[in-house]
């Protein structure tokens, strides 16, 4: 008995070791992907801003300045695209929708991201676009892969069409969690007019065409990523943007169209970070739970087989008694 309990435990203690890298290393770069419908919604402002007046064009001081950014899943074009590339895909629709201290629009510019489900990594694909204009972006936007890295990654930025490294920074302590910071700079770089501006019978596609008026941005991002989901838990930008030169401007050279530090609204970074650490759970279940768990299940199944082994081949066992000396025979 002693023998076939052995065998068993041995033969689980084979399964559960090779078990044990099989989940970390193909089961979850295979499970571990983001939801093809998934629907997010965030809020940022900043407090106080300077905002451009365009019926006066003149920059004016204002308490507030809101920025809502919704992502959300588009299952439909997703599985198209699979069916061609071949590979689990993700297409978020995105608009960051841009208001005054009224609640009157300041901009509003869509956005078609398509990206690698399991590794964050850009596919590219008919309809990638911000504001209507077809780009092919390069790196990361809104996410890093599972399981960061200490290291700079490429960001794309949407106002320039351009990818650049965005630097790891070191590690920080936010709200309780242990995340990456990343920082990046954009220096002033010209950019195109939103399509969508509160400037009414005028075609910004054509403003600086028509007025020789150009528009400027630059920016600092700056990011906390939990590095086990990849997942922004904050985010903020100290932002500026200008109009310059044209006969926009009535002979001035140039005017804040907007300045501020934008940051994520409270109650919105509260809800942000409950739903990371959810996320991050599952993700570790994967990589760290089990895998070890396994591990040492099968290490210590290993041991007791091991052991019960041994105490079968004990003194007492028969088969390990010596054989009977023969008696001499009498004469």
């Amino acid at each position: 008995m002693r023998r076939k309990a052995s065998l068993v435990l041995l033969a689980l203690a084979v399964f559960f070791t090779a078990l044990s890298p099989l989940l970390r290393w193909y089961a979850f770069p295979r499970l571990a992907k983001i939801p093809a419908g998934q629907y997010q919604e965030m809020v940022l402002e900043a407090k106080p801003a300077t905002l451009l007046e365009y019926g006066s064009m003149k920059a004016k001081k204002v308490d507030k300045v809101t920025i809502v950014q919704t992502l959300k899943g588009n299952v439909e074009e997703s599985e198209k695209i699979e069916r061609s590339a071949g590979r689990d895909v993700v297409v978020w629709d995105s608009l960051s929708y841009v208001q005054g201290p009224d609640g009157k629009m300041v901009s509003a510019i869509p956005e078609r991201y398509i990206f690698d489900a399991h590794s964050q990594d850009p596919v590219h694909a008919t309809g990638e676009m911000v504001d209507g204009d077809p780009v092919r972006r390069e790196g990361i936007e809104f996410k890093w892969p599972f399981l960061t890295e200490k290291r700079d990654y490429a960001y794309f930025d949407a106002q320039t069409r351009t990818s650049a490294p965005i630097h790891y920074e070191g590690e920080r302590t936010f709200r309780g969690m242990d995340v990456y910071y990343f920082e990046q700079t954009v220096p002033w770089t010209k950019v195109k007019y939103p399509r969508k501006m509160p400037m009414p019978g005028i075609d910004a596609t054509k403003l600086e065409q028509q007025t020789g008026t150009t528009r400027w941005y630059t920016t600092r991002r700056m990011f906390w990523v939990d590095p086990v989901t990849g997942a922004p838990v904050n985010g903020e930008e100290i932002h500026r943007e200008e109009l310059r030169g044209g006969s926009l401007l009535g002979g001035r050279d140039k005017v804040t169209a907007f300045a501020g530090h934008v940051k994520m609204r409270e109650d919105y970074i509260d809800s942000t970070v409950e739903l990371v650490k959810t996320n991050r759970t599952a993700v570790l279940m994967l990589t760290s739970y089990l895998p070890w768990g396994f591990l040492i299940l099968g290490g210590s199944l290993l041991a007791l087989a091991l052991y019960l082994e041994a105490r079968g081949r004990g003194p007492g066992d028969p088969a390990e008694d010596a054989a009977p000396r023969p008696e001499p025979v009498s004469a």
